[in-house]
């Protein structure tokens, strides 16, 4: 189902409707400050499970952990006080945080190194779903089978279906990707991939 929610004056029903799939693991997507993502309930294996086969997957750690501010981040990630004061400046934003995970986040989500992804979006859609949700989805790109990003909601109906059980329309966004910091080094992070965000706000 497709829901009609503009950036300028976010739809609560529609945000409604999409934390209430949320809760049954279904899965969603909507609007970020890059593209369009698909989300699904941190705390819902099998939705983790559809999200990966949608996107051929086969590690959970390809997803990331979106936050509705830092406080949400300290629950699944240690930040020390040099990436604190970097992230303050940088959230919310277009960047991607790699920082050691904390005992909360589930074994499955780690990579070998025992961290996450973590991002808080700009986008007024995004922070109003996960202010309401009162909790991090875990977030992917909605890509088409060729791994290109669809940034047309119309076109994410046509191409998923109903394996997307809710799309917060927001119109059609431009093609960017978000800028990943590796934090794992509180003193050194290190830009993996330059992305919308401003790098001169890491150093």
């Amino acid at each position: 189902m497709i829901y009609e929610c503009h950036p300028a004056n976010p739809n609560a029903r529609a945000i409604q409707k999409a934390i209430e799939a949320l809760e049954r693991g279904e899965l969603i997507a909507y609007a970020t400050d890059t593209v369009y993502g698909l989300g699904c309930d941190v705390q819902s294996k099998s939705a983790m499970e559809r999200a990966l086969q949608l996107k051929g997957y086969s590690k959970y750690h390809a997803l990331s952990f979106l936050c509705a501010d830092l406080s949400d981040i300290s629950n699944y990630a240690k930040i020390e006080t040099p990436v604190y004061k970097m992230m303050k400046r940088c959230i919310p934003g277009p960047f991607t945080f790699i920082l050691p995970a904390t005992r909360q986040v589930p074994k499955l989500l780690l990579t070998k190194q025992k961290t996450v992804g973590v991002r808080v979006p700009a986008h007024p859609v995004c922070r109003d779903l996960l202010k309401a949700f009162g909790r991090p989805i875990l977030s992917t790109s909605v890509t088409d089978r060729d791994g290109d990003p669809m940034l047309d909601p119309n076109e994410i109906v046509h191409h998923w279906g109903e394996a997307i059980a809710v799309i917060l329309d927001s119109g059609v966004l431009k093609s960017d990707t978000s800028t990943i910091v590796d934090c794992t080094d509180p003193d050194n992070p290190v830009v993996l991939r330059e992305g919308r965000g401003d790098v001169s706000l890491i150093y």
